[in-house]
């Protein structure tokens, strides 16, 4: 094993320093799948007082060799396009004088100068764009990496349309700019290799050519201002659509259960013309600015044929000098008539930049600790300490929990709607971070043990399981991706799904649709359930996991549950009797705090608040079983969905 199991793009979990400090003990590694893809060799400058392209430039650094032989091409292909001109002077004026010889000479150095053109400007287009796609490939998996680090309370607080548009248009407009700024720059080196010739042949007449150009500059700075704050409201909004389609996707069912679908299209058209709007307003920027800053090098054009002619007539330059500048002329007005496409493209991209920046300086509130250390065969001791959190500072939501589980315990704990039952699992897997007291596992505080161990020893099946767009063997196997098609097996058997999957039309292959939405409710409940006993979790958390399953399905489920918990610490939140019967001890929950603990029957003989719950709950879960009645107790009662009795013990057997 090593101890650089890596994420998507292979950022180490910790340093050389503490693998060093564990080179004692046995190295963790949950999954060990290798990363298939290098790893981006930089980032961008973490210093936020500096411009958006010089915190990009350490990642246009780490593709060097790509910029520099596409810059080095690039003057060699500019170098001989602006020569032609030069030459073509030299044909011109030998062809006047009846120079055959010099003619023949020219005319081979201009077939020279043309294949370098198509072979140099070839490789340095080549080159330029890789550079932009590597690095918006490099940008990709730095945001990727750094949004898995992010912790819950950022995903609580931030619109997931907002992430997946800072993600993929964002990160394109930064590419484009990438992609065709040095093209562009490459413009601007000729505009300088050309004027350096109309210099070199005569200074007065390139003095006449440049004359319009502070008008340009000033147009150019106009057209900047205004476009810059029309870009960031764009992309701004841009966000806004994409979190509407978003959540008009992911909520399709309630959408259609409420015939809303006539208000929500009025929604996405409201937000599709604000983006309208500020589109039209970048279009009339252009249409003002643009055709100034490429009509103005124009009159350098009439400026230079005018002067340049009387010179001609007077007999100062010659015909292919004034041809020459003719032709440099055109080449200076080649940047202009790109700039304002790259002002444009330059302030969407900043905008887009500033905005990719927003997230990448979020900082993760739940992070290792510099000495975490990795927890290695747990006991499953756990420990809450006059535990106090809040979602919000202002509620508190756990106030002095105290609950001490020994190893191997199975204990239900049982509350009224937000009295903190789920909480506790979060508290525990560290989702959040408590506000005051602790959490520990064997006697350590979770807040020093490296996340992956943590979350590899915590297993948590919640109440909303999510499924992934995939096959039903790779949705079970998540957490042991090496997992054989056997092992899935078993653990299908001991959640009760073996017997339903086995119907599906290609079984284990069975690709499910987004989150799971194919399958009933029961059914995605016993597939997480299957997904987290693979796992091996030393410590057990279901958070109302068998709420949405047929009573049937979930004795057998209970049944193999009891062989699977009896080495683990097993921690139930539920409301179901039958549920909390597969606990050993009962702990009420009442406003964040323990109220109470027994056994079920002692519970129901003194305390009537638990009894009060119960009673609450019991209407809710005949309902909630006859809605599923139609749905997994049909389909198992029929056979399809019923499980192997054995399923456990075999379970066992293979020393999970």
């Amino acid at each position: 094993m090593t101890a650089t199991d890596t994420g998507p793009v292979g950022i180490r979990e910790f340093g050389p320093d503490q693998a060093e400090a564990q080179s004692d003990v046995p190295e963790f590694e949950p999954i060990g799948v290798s990363a298939q893809y290098a790893p981006p060799t930089a980032g961008i400058d973490p210093d936020q007082t500096k411009g958006w392209m010089k915190r990009l430039m350490p990642l246009v650094r780490a593709h060097r060799r790509t910029l520099v032989t596409g810059v080095v091409t690039g003057v060699f292909a500019l170098a001989t396009q602006v020569a032609v001109p030069a030459a073509g002077r030299s044909a011109v004026d030998a062809a006047i004088t009846g120079d055959r010889q010099a003619l023949w000479v020219v005319a081979i150095l201009i077939a020279v100068f043309g294949v370098g053109r198509l072979v140099f400007g070839g490789v340095y287009r080549f080159q330029l764009f890789k550079l932009g796609w590597n690095v918006e490939t490099d940008l990709r998996a730095i945001m990727y990496e750094h949004l898995t680090r992010l912790s819950f309370s950022y995903y609580d607080r931030t619109q997931s349309g907002q992430v997946i548009s800072r993600a993929n248009s964002d990160i394109r407009s930064v590419q484009l700019l990438l992609a065709f700024g040095p093209l562009i720059s490459m413009n601007v080196l000729m505009f300088v290799m050309a004027l350096g010739f109309m210099v070199y042949i005569h200074p007065w007449l390139a003095l006449v050519a440049l004359a319009p150009l502070p008008g340009v500059y000033w147009f150019g700075l106009r057209f900047r201002n205004q476009v810059f704050p029309l870009s960031w409201v764009t992309q701004a909004r841009m966000a806004d659509l994409a979190t509407i389609v978003d959540e008009n996707v992911n909520g399709t069912r309630v959408v259609k259960s409420f015939a809303a679908e006539e208000r929500q299209i009025a929604l996405l058209g409201r937000s599709a013309q604000r983006i309208q709007w500020a589109n039209v307003e970048i279009a009339k920027s252009r249409s003002r600015w643009n055709p100034l800053i490429e009509s103005l090098p124009r009159l350098g054009t009439a400026m230079v044929v005018l002067y340049g002619g009387w010179l001609a007539i007077e007999g100062v330059v010659s015909i292919g000098t004034l041809l020459a500048f003719s032709a440099y002329v055109i080449m200076l007005q080649v940047p202009f008539r790109m700039a304002g496409f790259v002002l444009m493209q330059g302030q969407r991209a900043g905008a887009a930049a500033q905005r990719i920046y927003e997230i990448l300086d979020e900082v993760p509130e739940i992070t290792d600790s510099p000495t975490a250390v990795d927890m290695i065969e747990p006991h499953g001791l756990v420990d809450f300490e006059e535990v106090h959190f809040g979602y919000n500072p202002d509620t508190p939501v756990l106030n002095g929990f105290t609950l001490r589980i020994e190893p191997g315990e199975r204990v239900a704990i049982v509350g009224s709607t937000g009295s903190g039952k789920s909480t506790v699992a979060r508290l525990l897997d560290r989702f959040y971070d408590v506000d005051g007291g602790s959490v520990r596992i064997d006697g350590i505080d979770v807040r020093d043990v490296t996340l992956r161990s943590l979350r590899h020893t915590v297993g948590l099946v919640l109440d909303e399981p999510f499924l992934f767009s995939a096959s039903v063997h790779d949705n079970i196997a998540y957490g042991r991706p090496g997992a054989s098609r056997a092992e899935v097996g078993i653990a299908a058997e001991a959640a009760q799904a073996r017997g339903f999957i086995s119907e599906l039309a290609d079984g284990f292959d069975t690709v499910v649709g987004e989150r799971g939405y194919t399958l009933s409710g029961g059914q995605r409940q016993r597939i997480a359930i299957a997904r987290t006993l693979l796992a091996n979790p030393k410590v057990l958390v279901l958070d109302d996991a068998t709420s949405a399953i047929d009573v049937t399905v979930e004795e057998a489920i209970h049944n193999a549950l009891q062989e699977l918990m009896a080495n683990r610490t097993t921690i139930i939140i539920a409301h179901r009797l039958s549920t909390i019967s597969l606990a050993e001890r009962v702990v009420v929950l009442d406003q964040g705090r323990v109220a109470n603990m027994g056994t079920h029957a002692e519970l129901l003989a003194t305390d009537p608040h638990y009894v009060e719950i119960l009673a609450r709950h019991s209407d809710d879960v005949s309902d909630h079983a006859s809605d599923n009645a139609m749905g997994d107790v049909l389909v198992n009662v029929s056979g399809n969905g019923g499980g192997d009795p054995g399923a456990g013990a075999r379970f066992s057997e293979n020393g999970w």
